[in-house]
């Protein structure tokens, strides 16, 4: 037992955020560059709204302290996962977007026939970042359905990678006794999350996450092979 970490064959448990994206699943400085990639001649219409989210995503970063931008994640979330949204799935459904570009009403019906379950995800296939644009935007750039549609593609993602991270998790240990790669790749991927996402794990998160990797701890020999105190 490690400071709240404990292993056993089969048995990995770790940190996840109190949102987690199983239970609801790079730094924005890459955001307006990522949202501006979906361009030919002209940019898609796609791409001039994650353009224009990327823009309010950046002034919420400068002016939001880490407390507020979890708040203001987690009421974004509120419209888009859990009873709240079941509850309005008629309305949900019924909404459009104030526009007349006929891309974007497509893609608004595509978004409302997939989380109704008759259509592939039409925002499958966007990177994390592009996905969080989407999903936090409450503006009322995106209908519901297009940012639950956006959360559920986040999802997908992020289970496929927890999925991944534990079986190379049990591979690690049973080879070793230990998790410390483990930490490591866990580490690297918070950091590679949108900030919105990293604000809903508990503060302390990449903190804890170091000094794991740091103690380099072999739970076969109840050992600290690298540096510090597990307490």
């Amino acid at each position: 037992m490690v400071d709240g970490i404990q292993a056993s064959r089969g048995n990995v448990h770790y940190l996840y955020p109190a949102s987690s994206a199983l239970q609801a699943p790079t730094a924005s400085r890459a955001r307006a560059d990522n949202a501006q990639t979906d361009t030919s001649v002209t940019l898609s219409s796609l791409a001039q709204q994650l353009n224009e989210s990327a823009i309010r995503a950046e002034a919420d970063d400068a002016a939001l302290s880490r407390d507020e931008r979890t708040a203001k994640a987690e009421k974004s979330l509120a419209s888009i996962v859990g009873a709240r949204f079941f509850a309005s799935r008629q309305v949900n459904n019924a909404e459009i977007p104030d526009s007349s570009d006929p891309e974007r009403l497509a893609r608004a019906q595509a978004a409302t026939r997939f989380v109704n379950g008759s259509q592939q995800n039409p925002f499958e296939g966007l990177s994390r970042d592009r996905l969080a644009l989407i999903t936090y935007d409450d503006s009322g750039q995106y209908t519901t359905n297009e940012r639950r549609a956006a959360w559920e593609a986040s999802f997908d993602k992020e289970y496929a990678w927890r999925k991944e991270a534990v079986a190379k998790a049990m591979a690690e240990y049973d080879g070793s006794g230990k998790l410390t790669d483990f930490f490591k790749d866990v580490l690297q991927h918070f950091d590679s999350l949108p900030l919105n996402e990293q604000a809903q794990y508990p503060k302390d998160y990449a903190t804890r996450l170091q000094k794991w990797i740091a103690l380099d701890y072999n739970y076969f020999t109840n050992a600290i092979e690298g540096e510090g105190s597990p307490l």
